[in-house]
């Protein structure tokens, strides 16, 4: 299938951005070097709004340099106007280097890794592997700061047994212990001869790990002015556009990254609208959406309540505009989605099956494992229809297990809340694939509904009350 000019040029912005956010840190960088370039202030949770925010202001801060929140302040703002919000998450499935990475075995320096989220590990073998994170460096005056780190060069890999020494494998399936066998090479230790003294033996085994010597090589510190550091290993091949036809994206972290940097585009390309504003228009990407939201900088912690508080209460509008105002509001929760595999079709429930190339998915549960409703699926599916934006359904099969989102957690908190998804293949393993002109249906439908979702939303919400 061919794309055309416009959806070629917005994917290869996104492979530019996924290349460079190897990280939950990196992305939410990246996201901030692209919102101050469009006149974004950075703000501070730890200081006071009131005075501060102003009608037609657009704003940002970040919580644990993992998470982001932006929002621009409409022109014609008033405090029950309410907010449209679309989250999405910053974190992926990946390898986490241990606090304590010092790890050794015949004659091989290794990095001791923990498993995040549920990630496809066996595709994490024989694969180049890269390192990045953030790092706690303290300087020449006992100072601490933070500082990002990305090795973008292959510096370890963990590579398979030999099928002449597992001859079972392709009979049995790929099994492996995370603990033991899961565990990267990153060099090759420094053999001794005969006749080394005890001391030189013990002198080596007492210097720094090689991970961190190398982490401190890139910083032009030493490995003793490391305080500590949060770091994932990450696919070294750079992202592509693929396909017969080129069609494709092949990349990491699509999930969540490739919904993280749509939601933020549409963001920033809506500002020509804002003036006539009346509302708020956020976008928040949040970090440890893969492991359950329950964290300071997860969707489970108070980002966003505060976010709607904190900003209707700075234009003093009655005590209880900031009520009214989150009522007001609506959400769409934007995860990428299970797109119907040809080898394996019969995973899918037989009429909500999501093809690439055909639009956003709206996905539905009965058991609420996803937010939406018939009440909140409505609008944005009359948004795509008054657009001529392709949108489909997905439901899981009963004789399957439900994955979920950030939708539900947010939506228990008050806040109106439909999932969505872009449709991608090879879901949580470190090399994703999707298709090219979906990125711009997903573009397209979130930019009408920061500019016009509210004149659908409002007469419906009216009806169901």
């Amino acid at each position: 299938m061919a794309s055309t000019d416009s959806q070629v040029e917005l994917a290869k912005r996104f492979l530019a951005f996924v290349d460079a956010s190897p990280s939950p840190f990196h992305a939410v960088h990246e996201a901030k070097c692209r919102l101050q370039a469009h006149g974004y202030e950075k703000i501070r949770e730890a200081e006071n709004w009131s005075g501060l925010l102003k009608k037609g202001g657009k704003y940002f801060f970040t919580r644990n340099s993992s998470t982001i929140v932006a929002f621009a302040v409409g022109g014609s703002y008033t405090a029950t106007g309410g907010f449209r919000v679309i989250g999405a998450h910053t974190d992926s499935p990946a390898l986490k280097v241990k606090p304590n990475a010092k790890k050794s075995s015949e004659g091989y320096h290794q990095v001791g890794v923990q498993v995040y989220g549920g990630g496809q590990w066996c595709t994490w073998f024989d694969r180049d592997l890269k390192v990045a994170g953030r790092v706690m460096v303290r300087d020449a005056n006992n100072q601490v700061s933070q500082q990002l780190v990305h090795i973008n060069r292959p510096v370890m890999r963990v590579p398979t047994l030999a099928i002449h020494l597992n001859r079972g494998l392709n009979d049995a399936g790929f099994k492996f212990n995370l603990e033991t066998e899961l565990v990267p090479i990153i060099a090759t230790t420094l053999q001794y001869g005969a006749g080394k003294k005890e001391e030189e033996e013990k002198k080596k085994a007492d210097q720094p790990p090689v991970f961190l010597e190398m982490v401190a090589k890139e910083l032009n510190t030493t490995p003793d002015h490391i305080v500590d550091y949060d770091f994932a290993l990450a696919d070294c091949q750079p992202s592509s556009l693929g396909g017969l036809n080129e069609e494709f994206i092949f990349a990491p972290r699509l999930d969540n990254l490739m919904m993280s940097f749509v939601a933020l585009d549409a963001l920033l390309d809506s500002e020509n609208t804002l003036a006539d504003e009346e509302g708020v228009r956020m976008c928040v990407l949040f970090d440890n959406e893969e492991i359950g939201s329950v964290s300071y900088m997860g969707a489970n912690s108070d980002i966003i309540e505060r976010s709607i508080r904190r900003t209707a209460n700075a234009f003093h509008e009655g005590t209880e505009s900031a009520d009214v105002a989150f009522q007001n509001s609506f959400m769409i929760s934007a995860d990428m989605a299970h797109a119907v595999h040809p080898n394996y079709s019969s995973k899918h429930e037989g009429e909500h099956k999501p093809h690439i190339h055909k639009g956003l998915v709206v996905k539905s549960n009965a058991n609420m494992r996803y937010a939406t409703t018939a009440a909140t699926s409505a609008g944005l599916k009359e948004l795509a229809r008054r657009h001529n934006i392709p949108i489909q359904d997905f439901v899981v099969r009963n004789d399957a297990g439900c994955g979920s989102t950030i939708g539900p957690t947010l939506s228990s908190r008050g806040l109106r809340t439909v999932d969505v998804g872009q449709p991608q293949l090879s879901m949580h393993s470190i090399r994703e694939m999707c298709g090219v002109n979906d990125c711009e249906y997903s573009k397209n439908l979130f930019l009408a509904y920061y500019n016009e979702f509210v004149k659908i939303d409002k007469p419906l919400q009216a009806t169901v009350d």
